[in-house]
């Protein structure tokens, strides 16, 4: 099953995107719910420094846990 992504869920690219130099693995926050299954994605550094935010479609994201899911 399918996690439900929410709002400032942190998640990883799961394709390329190299006319936006993102990669596979990428990861970035949820910042902003702007349909079902589309949501603002931000991208920064290890400094916090933005370098990319664009919309993606649910299948092209995975969310990350850091503790086990129920």
């Amino acid at each position: 099953m399918k996690q439900k992504i929410k709002l400032l869920d942190v998640v990883a690219l799961t394709q390329e995107l190299p006319e936006r130099d993102l990669s596979l693995g990428q990861v970035g926050t949820v910042v902003e719910i702007l349909e079902p299954n589309v949501f603002e994605v931000e991208f920064s550094d290890s400094d916090g420094r933005t370098f990319a935010e664009l919309a993606l479609r649910a299948e092209q994201l995975l969310v990350l846990h850091y503790e086990p899911v129920m």
